[in-house]
């Protein structure tokens, strides 16, 4: 599967040292190719206001294109549910 720069993709595994989480969308910012190796991606992660949470290097089988079927969901952080 090949991601178009600067398109949404939705990961698929969780990654919990960098607080994402299978389902959360990020922006694809750069495509990493290396003879012998499963082609990655750099993905930048953003909240709702627009302040990047992660920016991580995945394998394309990691992550997925958007489906029709889709709905955005919120889930606080552990930042956001201790000031409320």
């Amino acid at each position: 599967m090949d991601l178009p720069l600067y398109e949404d993709a939705i990961l698929l595994i969780d990654l919990p040292d960098d607080k994402l989480f299978a389902g959360d969308i990020g922006t694809v910012v750069e495509r990493h190719a290396v003879p012998g190796l499963e082609v990655g991606y750099s993905v930048e992660f953003f909240d709702l206001l627009g302040s990047t949470v992660a920016v991580v290097t995945v394998p394309a089988s990691a992550l997925r294109r958007p489906a029709p079927g889709d709905r955005l969901v919120v889930r606080a952080t552990e930042s956001v549910a201790s000031k409320a």
